[in-house]
């Protein structure tokens, strides 16, 4: 007979689950009995206080992450506005420099072009004077022409000293 109960398989899986079932209860019904003997409430107290520091653990764990990760971000800003501060700073000193650049500049403009204009007003004056020369030069040229060829003569009457006399061609006009 065994032999027929090997050879027939769902009998042999059949009985098997039926023999599982039958010891899982039995030892349910044995762990229900022994464990039926009641709890220390301390226990429980326990339980619970150990479920919540492992839960406060993580939280903890958590927010140390994201503080140190706030940290970092933090030393990155501040690095990042100290280079700034400092690039602000140089082009500040940069505007300072070009600032008091611009007033030299100006200060080195106006000279110059009060310089420009008192040159201008010399050469004016300057060619003015010459104009009066060239004519003090032709006229003076004109007269010692008209002496040199007798028309002008200044030895002349006693009445006008100081006029001279024209003579063309001999005769005297006064």
């Amino acid at each position: 007979m065994p032999e027929e109960l090997f050879d027939n398989w769902l009998l042999t899986a059949g009985g098997a689950f039926l023999l599982g079932f039958f010891v899982a209860k039995l030892g349910a019904w044995l762990g229900k009995k022994f464990d039926d003997r009641e709890r220390d409430p301390r226990d429980t107290r326990i339980r619970s206080l150990s479920a919540d520091v492992r839960v406060a653990q993580t939280s903890a764990e958590k927010a140390k992450a994201q503080l140190e990760e706030a940290t970092k971000e933090l030393t990155e800003t501040q690095k990042l506005v100290a280079i700034r501060d400092d690039r602000i700073a140089g082009q500040e000193q940069k505007i300072e420099r070009l600032k008091s650049d611009l007033k030299e500049s100006v200060l080195k403009t106006r000279e110059l072009r009060a310089e420009l204009s008192d040159r201008a007003t010399e050469y004016t004056k300057s060619e003015a004077r010459l104009r009066e020369m060239e004519t003090e030069l032709s006229v003076a040229r004109a007269s010692t022409d008209l002496l040199a060829s007798g028309m002008l003569d200044y030895t002349g009457n006693a009445e006008d000293e100081e006029a001279p006399t024209f003579t063309p061609g001999g005769r005297r006009w006064r």
